[in-house]
């Protein structure tokens, strides 16, 4: 158990210092030597774990999905407030997450083809869809409101917004930036009841994780 306990830690090691890379050189200017070097492992740790820095790279960008997963058990039965949720409770975690902004910068740059980047976009579009169409079952969402294209709006938005915090202050308005677009989209989304009773407030990311930390619950 100790020596699996080990492994578990040095992958993780691995993982942050690779992510930290990632963010600060990009996929192809980041190398092997730099990544042991943070990590203070060897090589063969390292591909014992990750056979290639592609295989890395995709490790880092598969903890966006991580990170979804962890979102759903943000308390609170209203769908709508989920949905917001996913952007203040991601705006607040890539302050503090170095896997996560590794994977955002991974995600968002043009570089190698070998890298398959598109996942985290498909599965945040296929979670705001999924939200939007139970919130629509459950009389959250207004009628006219075409769950994919309104997912697809989102996602497409916060990249945005995100890119242009991270050029502008280093992710430093961020939060500012996503609350914006929430006070300006959800009006389009909400019915009015739902919309009177959204947090949409400074500081929801962390009042949210804090509150999932008190009291997880499921898909109720």
């Amino acid at each position: 158990m100790a020596k699996q306990d080990r492994a578990i830690r040095t992958r993780q090691n691995i993982l942050e210092a690779a992510a930290v890379v990632f963010d600060e050189r990009g996929y192809d200017a980041a190398t092997i030597n730099e990544i042991l070097a943070r990590a203070e492992v060897t090589k063969g740790a390292l591909y014992f774990h990750f056979p290639s820095k592609e295989d890395l790279a995709h490790a880092v960008i598969d903890a966006q999905a991580e990170a979804t997963s962890a979102l759903l058990d943000v308390p609170g039965g209203c769908r709508m407030q989920r949905l917001v949720d996913l952007g203040m409770v991601f705006s607040h975690q890539l302050l503090v997450d170095p896997v996560l902004r590794g994977s955002v910068r991974l995600t968002m740059e043009h570089g190698s083809p070998a890298l398959h980047r598109s996942g985290p976009f498909t599965g945040w579009t296929e979670l705001h869809t999924r939200l939007l169409v139970e919130g629509k079952e459950r009389g959250e969402v207004l009628p006219d409101v075409v769950a994919w294209e309104v997912a697809e709006l989102i996602v497409g938005a916060f990249g945005g917004i995100n890119a242009m915090s991270q050029s502008m202050s280093d992710r430093a308005d961020l939060e500012r930036r996503a609350i914006v677009l929430y006070e300006h989209l959800m009006p389009s989304v909400a019915v009015p009841a739902v919309l009177a009773r959204l947090d949409m407030a400074p500081g929801r990311g962390a009042r949210a994780l804090a509150l999932a930390a008190l009291e997880p619950v499921g898909a109720a």
